[in-house]
């Protein structure tokens, strides 16, 4: 198998210029230019990481470091759609664990593994700030899903397979009464 030929086109390197000059350095842009990378290649393996390191001309070790700090960058090739299901302590009593092993039984993989077909990613994420409408995931870094229930899972992925991405839902936060009425006065 040849070795995958890792470059920027002409127009990504523009679009990174236009990047790094909305910063006070080019070290400044590594998360934007990482981004730019992974929706070029759906990963920003270590290969990645080095073509955004001599892209800005820094270090691979920052790069590196800052790959690995977020989740939302992945190390890895991952299927077509990531399943980010948040099992920080406000989903984990609102039933996270029980979303995240629902998904693994459903897709027949655990989490950080991908089905063999390419099509699922599961992961178990830290806090993604929606702790008001737990439990809860993400997909593919874009869209949330809210207040799951094994069956908004099972609607969630037969509608992924056939194509049809969840769309945005605005939620409210719920007030209690003493501040709706000072917010009123």
């Amino acid at each position: 198998m040849a070795e995958q030929d890792y470059s920027f086109t002409q127009e990504e390197l523009d679009e990174i210029e236009r990047l790094k000059a909305k910063f006070p350095t080019d070290k400044a842009a590594t998360l934007r230019v990482l981004w730019v990378a992974q929706e070029k290649y759906g990963h920003v393996e270590p290969e990645v990481q080095q073509l955004v390191a001599e892209t800005l001309d820094i270090s691979p070790a920052h790069v590196h470091g800052v790959a690995t700090f977020y989740t939302q960058y992945y190390k890895e090739e991952m299927g077509k759609f990531v399943l980010d299901v948040c099992t920080c302590l406000s989903c984990q009593l609102c039933g996270g664990y029980e979303i995240l092993h629902h998904l693994e039984d459903e897709l027949g993989i655990k989490a950080g593994e991908t089905t063999e077909d390419g099509m699922f990613s599961i992961q178990s994420v830290e806090c993604l700030g929606a702790c008001g409408y737990a439990p809860m995931l993400q997909v593919t870094n874009g869209v949330y899903a809210n207040n799951l229930t094994k069956e908004k899972v099972d609607k969630l992925i037969e509608n992924l397979r056939n194509g049809n991405m969840p769309e945005f839902e605005s939620m409210v936060m719920r007030q209690n009464e003493k501040r709706k009425k000072a917010v009123s006065e």
